[in-house]
């Protein structure tokens, strides 16, 4: 689906190239941006389609703003992790500008939507970045995951169970795959049934908040995966997708920090490399095994790991519990590792939206029902 493409800045172009810009449009046709603000990161893609399908990334951003630090205490945003936001969603502000970015969505999720002052944050934003956002519901965040990982899901099995584990909450969306064979499969260019979702409030940000690190790592370690293990209720709908699971017919898709960074953790890369990482299938056992080994290291020593680091050694175990967790719940051999999930699906859905109007807008302009029936 998406190819990576230069991130840089743009080449001088000669005059007539520029001329030829102002009236056709940008070469390779317009780009579109997809910002998604988190718990704990601000990311954003910028990409153009690309021949026979998909997208083309031509630019990128991510930086940990950590926007729902102290959340659970306060129930409000703080101003200085306010602050770390609307600093990097300037920096968004100004490529998709450079980019000459036609259309662009921008979502916020689970901090925004649990602070007391999140409205008040996303007019900050306007006024001070010039960026308009959605507050999007768990649901929508949970099906653009799944929209983002189409070309993950193995066809051949009946089941999957996307994992996007966040910094403020998790969302499960169980997606009936045999359903999605009988339509064509990715073939029909339809989606993938989600069968049912669920959202449950804990994350890597608010799970790590709960429970501060201390000198028995087992026994801190066991507290954070029984306390996820409550709150990862399954709904009614995924119940009879049980069955498929126990069966073997099912797989699991992983889209979120925590699974590429236990993917590298695993990998034993020597730097996190998206091209490595993302695609990979990887056993539930391996998976388990690179949690034990993170899980049984003090901060220091996790981040030694270089695909954890400073920046996430305080937080990627939080994530290993949960990730357990849900292991745990839904057993499967496999899991399918994405570094991709909703910016993906947001782009897709942009795309998709852009060639309707298209579509539209040609038939209106026909000469009246002769024409438009023989287009």
């Amino acid at each position: 689906m998406a190819q990576e493409g230069a991130g840089g800045g743009d080449s001088v172009r000669p005059p007539q190239r520029r001329r030829r810009r102002r009236r056709g449009g940008p070469p390779g046709g317009p780009a579109y941006a997809a910002i998604d603000l988190g718990t704990n990161n601000c990311r954003m893609l910028i990409a153009r389609r690309a021949p026979g399908g998909g997208f083309r990334i031509i630019d990128s951003f991510s930086r940990i703003v950590r926007l729902g630090e102290g959340l659970n205490a306060s129930g409000a945003l703080s101003p200085a992790a306010m602050d770390r936001a609307v600093e990097a969603l300037k920096v968004c502000a100004e490529k998709m500008q450079r980019r000459e970015v036609a259309r662009a969505r921008c979502v916020a999720t689970q901090a925004v939507r649990a602070a007391a002052n999140g409205a008040q944050f996303m007019a900050r934003l306007k006024d001070e970045a010039g960026l308009e956002f959605d507050i999007i519901t768990p649901e929508e965040e949970a099906r653009l995951a799944v929209l983002g990982c189409i070309d993950l899901m193995d066809e051949s099995m009946d089941a999957a169970l996307v994992v996007d584990i966040g910094g403020g909450s998790t969302e499960l969306c169980w997606v009936d795959l045999a359903q999605w064979r009988e339509r064509g499969g990715s073939a029909s260019g339809g989606r993938p049934p989600v069968r049912t979702w669920a959202s449950a409030p804990v994350g890597v940000v608010t799970l790590t908040e709960r429970f501060p690190e201390h000198a028995d790592l087992s026994a801190w370690y066991a507290d954070m995966r029984a306390y996820a293990a409550g709150l990862l209720k399954a709904p009614r709908g995924a119940r009879p997708m049980r069955p498929v699971f126990e069966a073997g017919r099912a797989h699991l898709v992983g889209t979120s920090g925590t699974v590429t960074s236990v993917a590298g953790v695993h990998m034993n890369l020597p730097r996190y490399e998206r091209a490595k990482v993302d695609g990979q299938w990887l056993t539930t056992a391996e998976m388990r095994a690179a949690c034990a080994r993170l899980a049984g290291k003090d901060f220091a020593g996790r981040a030694q790991e270089p695909c954890i680091g400073t920046e996430r050694a305080d937080l990627v175990v939080a994530g290993c519990a949960i990730l357990e967790a849900v292991l745990d719940a839904w057993p499967a051999e496999r899991m399918r590792v994405g570094d991709r999930g909703l910016r993906e699906g947001l782009l897709m859905n942009l795309m998709r939206g852009s060639r309707r109007r298209k579509r539209r807008a040609r038939r209106g302009a026909g000469d009246g029902p002769a024409q438009r029936a023989a287009e």
